[in-house]
């Protein structure tokens, strides 16, 4: 073979090494931001919002997975909300995205959680598997979904001593950008609730929520401008709890919340198997006997004598309005 022959293959090769090289090198850079990227959305989901005064934190971050998956692993996460006096701290974080679809990421998060806050408030919680899922877009996360089992809190006031313990045997909660708007949906299936040092008002429950608040969306994508859920109206579409065999109790209509954090609205709540509810109470606290016959007594009648009732509420910065002109009691503001 010549010589300019030999050479031709040898440059040809040497091109072809360097061309793989380059594409290697761009690959890897890219996997990289998009691991940064992955550790980002992951945090925001969090709460990481540092322009708003919450910072998450991933302790020994590690990424894994190269070169056709992507992982971000902590060892602990933290987050500080100063704005708001709230700090928690979590166990392990490992998270997850195929490298053809980074936007989809999967994650879970061990215990225990530590929750405090400026208000004397303090929440302890262990959990069976915490796994959740998110999509996200360039302005953010779009939609994520969240499944807890065997969940276990403990919350104690360091005001009052009152201590609560509640468990849930599972939990399932969902969000999503709609529009402007952001949808939030949870479950709370076999839910135990009972105060230290007092015997358990209310039997096992499922409670489920489904409310959309207007124009906040951002809250989602982690680009909130205002004061999260003050200044906001919404759409209750159900707010209820089930004891089972049909004792059921819901709620639903507009609301909005204020900047002082007072709601207002106009809501329907629906009870059935009012005796059940009426007994229940009565089994549970004897000397509020004679004041939940006489409510039991008023809603049975506004409603037809039936056992199932359905009243209007309206609520005017807190203040709880039944019938336009009864005020039955006060919300605290949020």
């Amino acid at each position: 073979m010549a010589a300019s022959s030999r050479s031709n293959v040898s440059a040809k090769i040497w091109a072809l090494a360097a061309g793989i090289l380059l594409v290697i090198g761009l690959y890897t850079a890219g996997w990289f931001y998009a691991a940064s990227m992955l550790k980002e959305k992951t945090l925001a989901l969090l709460g990481d919002q540092q322009r708003h005064g919450v910072t998450a934190v991933c302790q020994d971050a590690e990424y894994r997975g190269y070169p056709f998956r992507i992982g971000l692993f902590c060892s602990k996460v933290s987050i500080d909300d100063k704005t708001n006096g709230v700090a928690a701290t979590f166990g392990a974080l490992r998270s997850a995205a195929q490298i053809y679809q980074p936007s989809h990421i999967v994650w879970e998060l061990d215990g225990p959680a530590e929750t405090r806050t400026g208000t004397g408030i303090a929440a302890s919680s262990q959990w069976e598997s915490l796994q959740s899922s998110l999509v996200t877009t360039l302005g953010g996360v779009d939609r994520s979904s969240t499944v807890i089992k065997g969940l276990m809190t403990g919350i104690v006031s360091t005001q009052t001593a009152q201590a609560f313990d509640v468990k849930v045997g599972h939990t399932e909660a969902h969000l999503r950008q709609n529009g402007n708007d952001l949808d939030a949906a949870i479950t709370l299936q076999d839910t135990d609730v009972t105060a230290k040092g007092s015997p358990q008002i209310v039997p096992r429950f499922t409670a489920v929520g489904d409310v959309t608040l207007a124009g906040k969306a951002a809250l989602l994508a982690g680009q909130d401008p205002g004061r999260g859920i003050y200044g906001t109206k919404g759409e209750m579409r159900r707010l209820g709890i089930d004891l089972g065999n049909g004792q059921a109790l819901s709620i639903s209509g507009p609301f909005s919340v204020g900047d002082d954090g007072r709601i207002s609205g106009k809501l329907r709540v629906e009870v059935d198997k009012l005796s059940a509810w009426r007994d229940q109470i009565k089994a549970s606290a004897p000397q509020l006997a004679k004041t939940v016959d006489t409510a039991t007594k008023m809603l049975s009648a506004m409603t037809g004598g039936g056992d199932r009732a359905a009243i209007d509420l309206t609520l005017n910065n807190g203040k709880v309005i039944l019938g336009g002109f009864i005020a039955i009691g006060e919300i605290p503001p949020l």
